[in-house]
């Protein structure tokens, strides 16, 4: 258990929230925000966020679009993003470049994810 490490979640529907809040409430602090421009907020008023892990398709700003956001103030925390589509080449770009430290589709595996996070939690990112 870490329930030091704050893991902020951020998906346009309401179920996936509640299903990651309810996975992983008692292993870590989880925090939710239905967009970008909440996830932005809460990044700034949580100064102890570990991990984000993002949904790549939401109206308005994107996944991606958000990232690029946040990364320009927190450069420091590592982004995971989730897709339920295939990959695209900006996916790959954002990869590469360490926009994002990883992607993985939708639906994901519980542990994988625990797993994930657990590593990037205590590495630099």
């Amino acid at each position: 258990m870490n329930s030091n490490v704050t893991v902020l979640y951020v998906d346009d529907e309401p179920i996936n929230l509640e299903l990651f809040e309810i996975n992983y409430e008692f292993k870590y602090n989880v925090i939710t925000a239905e967009s970008g421009e909440v996830a932005l907020v809460k990044l700034r008023e949580n100064k102890d966020v570990a991990v984000v892990v993002t949904d790549l398709k939401m109206p308005g700003m994107d996944g991606l679009s958000f990232v690029k956001l946040a990364k320009q103030e927190f450069n420091n925390i590592p982004f995971i993003i989730l897709t339920g589509f295939d990959i695209s080449k900006e996916l790959i770009e954002a990869l590469n470049s360490g926009l994002i430290v990883k992607y993985l589709y939708k639906p994901f595996n519980v542990d994988e994810m625990g797993k994930i996070i657990d590593e990037l939690a205590v590495k630099p990112a």
